[in-house]
């Protein structure tokens, strides 16, 4: 195939999660040097969670490019968190980094409140933050790591999206980070491609409840995307042909999600609300 993007087979590389950005081969791209921005979210103030690296980083540039100041939520990632605060001030714009784990409701609180005191309020709540893990078999699975899943996929984009809707002003955005396993789910990802169907759901009921107060709820759902997420997820050999299953027969980067949740962030976007906008590389979504 005629493409500049890297593609499959990848050198072999394993990390222990949530992975990092910098040992990744190759390192993803996050738009650092190909995203132009225009103005279309100027003076609007955002919050990404799962910000420091992968999609969240590529949204984050993105924001802070098009004028929007960024708080970034992320677990414990201090490294890749700076960059991406570093790129955000670069584009003139203010940074917010909060560390912590988001299976905490008063966590998802405070994320909020430090959003509000810091950044004057909310425009954009992108929730974004995802666990995953991959199994064999349905035994390998144990409880906990279940609830995990759920706490962090699910019970977190509830926990922040409640505490954020008081702050948001009519005209405000919400964009769940949904995925292709919603619609096709890999068996190997039993709990994660639960939770996205689930979260697909919360988003077109979410829509139709805030649509009387002026806010849009929408999801992106990604197909294969080159995150941290997959070297320190995946067995070795579905990181070294990731992305292969799709048309495109690579996966995506980062920067190629960003758009997305731009033009669902932006004002000119009013009417679009339930939607779910697929990123997939060619492979359809149903």
């Amino acid at each position: 195939m005629s493409d500049t993007h890297p593609t499959p087979p990848f050198a072999d590389q394993q990390q222990p999660m949530p992975g990092l950005t910098e040992r990744m081969e190759p390192v993803p791209d996050h738009g650092e040097t190909s995203y132009r921005g225009s103005g279309r979210l100027a003076g609007k103030k955002a919050v990404i969670t799962g910000g420091d690296s992968g999609i969240g980083r590529a949204v984050a540039l993105a924001y802070a490019r098009e004028g929007a100041d960024v708080l970034v939520s992320y677990l414990n990632e201090d490294e890749d968190a700076r960059e991406t605060a570093r790129l955000i001030e670069e584009a003139g714009r203010k940074a917010v980094l909060v560390a912590g784990d988001l299976q905490e409701a008063s966590h998802c609180r405070a994320v909020i409140d430090r959003a509000v005191s810091e950044l004057g309020g909310i425009d954009i709540l992108v929730n974004n933050a995802a666990h995953q893990a991959s199994f064999g078999d349905i035994g390998e699975i144990s409880d906990e790591e279940w609830e995990l899943t759920f706490k962090v996929n699910i019970h977190a984009m509830f926990y922040l999206t409640k505490a954020a809707v008081p702050h948001m002003p009519a005209g405000s955005a919400i964009i769940n980070t949904a995925s292709i396993n919603a619609d096709t789910p890999s068996p190997h990802l039993l709990a994660y491609a639960t939770t996205k169907g689930a979260i697909q759901n919360f988003t077109a009921g979410l829509a139709q409840l805030l649509a009387e107060k002026g806010i849009r709820a929408n999801a992106v759902a990604p197909g294969p995307v080159w995150t941290p997420l997959i070297p320190s997820t995946m067995p070795a050999e579905a990181v070294k042909n990731f992305g292969k299953q799709v048309p495109m027969q690579r996966p995506g980067q980062p920067a190629e999600l960003a758009t997305a949740y731009v033009m669902l962030a932006e004002p000119l976007s009013s009417y679009v609300s339930g939607a779910t906008i697929a990123v997939t590389g060619g492979k359809p979504i149903l």
